[in-house]
């Protein structure tokens, strides 16, 4: 790091010296290690650009350094006009394969190969491209295809557990790939970034957060770590930190449609006044609604009629009133004394919370047929859910698509840090699967 240090960024961009793989690394070092070199680097490419001549060397020069500011398009235009040696064909290829344009990328990474450039890197390269445009199976191929020392390297072994992951593999292989990568490389992006995405999925929020940390210590920063640590931080009420996270990511990607709204967000959540008693309050309330009735002593017919009428816990009774109850077939004031007794022990009423439930059509489980069963029934992490939804779908104690469908768009707005943007990406999975929020 003390090289870095010493690394005058600015002149590395305007003077006429060398510029290869080595000095795009020491930029890279140099802002990571001190972010005002961002700006330095801004400025230096500003200056670069105003130039009225231009010589291929230049081109290349300024398309990498645009490539790092996060101007692909750009980049590409200058690096098109460059020299057509290895290192324009490689951020090309990477300038591409940012804006989507997998094919392009792995053309480029092929002719970046052709021309000297690190066979190895551009072997990655391609395998990631094709990982991202759907063809997984292709990409384990060329990971597959590359021996030696390569294949112990972070960037290697992190590649290869997001392709396992793409395949639908064991879990656990994966896991134990990012690991691997990281106990190679310690300061490895794409390696911290995995392991760290593993741990959140699993809920283990500290590791996962002291590995987002460790990720976006880099530049450029990896946006998807970015995103993560910022809604980690919500999570805790950490609203500086997370809108910091989001303007990083705005600062190099100011179109990010998904850190714009999280930052707009993250500034409404960080002014409003949040009571954590009343909170918590909440919080309790919620885990009482969300116990199953079966988890109480229940007559044989009680529970077949409850069953019947698609009440399976405290708060679908509490959203139920008397009338309801007693218009189910085979349902007698004997179960409804019964059922009254069950929430009177957990300090609840029958129609309690009746008001707040939209008029909604009560979908009894043996009318719907054993594919829509079992659709109801899937996990909702088959919904791939993004970290925010997915942390209120915790809160609420939802666990099925069936347990999802029984909500309100209102029951789901009511938990901390679930927005509309949130309540949205839910609405839009439900549908793609022919299902809907209750009441909607």
């Amino acid at each position: 790091m003390a090289q870095s240090l010493e690394f005058d960024l600015k002149q590395s961009v305007l003077l006429n010296e060398t510029f290869g793989p080595r000095e795009v690394r020491q930029m890279q070092q140099a802002i990571a290690h001190d972010f005002s070199q961002y700006q330095v680097l801004r400025d230096a490419v500003g200056e670069l650009q105003s130039r009225t001549e231009q010589t291929p060397a230049s081109n290349v020069r300024l398309g990498v350094c645009l490539y790092l500011l996060g101007r692909y398009f750009r980049a590409i235009e200058a690096l098109k006009q460059g020299d057509g040696g290895a290192l324009a064909h490689f951020y090309l290829a990477k300038s591409h394969f940012a804006r989507q344009e997998y094919s392009q990328a792995l053309e480029a990474y092929k002719a970046a190969g052709l021309a000297g450039y690190s066979a190895d890197e551009c072997a990655l390269g391609r395998a990631e491209a094709l990982r991202y445009s759907n063809d997984p199976a292709a990409a384990l191929a060329a990971l597959d295809s590359l021996s030696g020392a390569i294949e112990q390297t972070a960037e290697y072994l992190a590649q290869r557990a997001a392709t396992v992951a793409a395949l639908g593999s064991n879990p656990n292989e994966v896991v134990a790939l990012y690991e691997r990568a990281v106990e190679a490389d310690g300061e490895n992006p794409s390696a911290l970034f995995g392991l760290a995405l593993e741990n959140d999925r699993r809920g283990n929020d500290q590791v996962a957060m002291d590995l987002y940390q460790r990720s976006v210590a880099h530049f450029p920063a990896h946006v998807g770590s970015l995103i993560n640590l910022g809604l980690l931080y919500e999570d805790r009420d950490q609203y500086d930190r997370a809108a910091q996270c989001y303007q990083r990511i705005l600062d190099v990607y100011p179109e990010h449609k998904r850190a714009a709204l999280y930052f707009k967000d993250t500034e409404a959540s960080h002014e409003q006044y949040y009571d954590e008693d009343a909170q918590k309050k909440r919080d309790r309330m919620n885990q009482v609604l969300n116990v199953p009735v079966t988890d109480f002593e229940l007559s044989v017919r009680s529970r077949n009629c409850l069953q019947k009428m698609g009440i399976l816990t405290l708060g679908d009774l509490c959203r139920s009133t008397e009338q309801e109850l007693l218009s189910s077939k085979n349902f007698g004031e004997t179960s409804l004394v019964e059922i009254k007794e069950m929430l009177a022990t957990k300090g609840l009423r029958l129609g309690q919370f009746a008001q707040a439930r939209p008029v909604a059509e009560v979908v009894e489980p043996e009318t719907l047929t054993a594919d829509e069963q079992a659709l109801l029934s899937r996990p909702i992490a088959d919904l791939n859910l993004s970290v925010r939804a997915r942390k209120c779908m915790i809160r609420l104690g939802i666990n099925t698509l069936g347990d999802l469908v029984r909500r309100t768009g209102d029951d789901l707005l009511e938990c901390k840090n679930f927005g509309v943007t949130s309540l949205n990406e839910v609405r839009e999975k439900l549908h793609a699967l022919g299902l809907q929020l209750r009441g909607e």
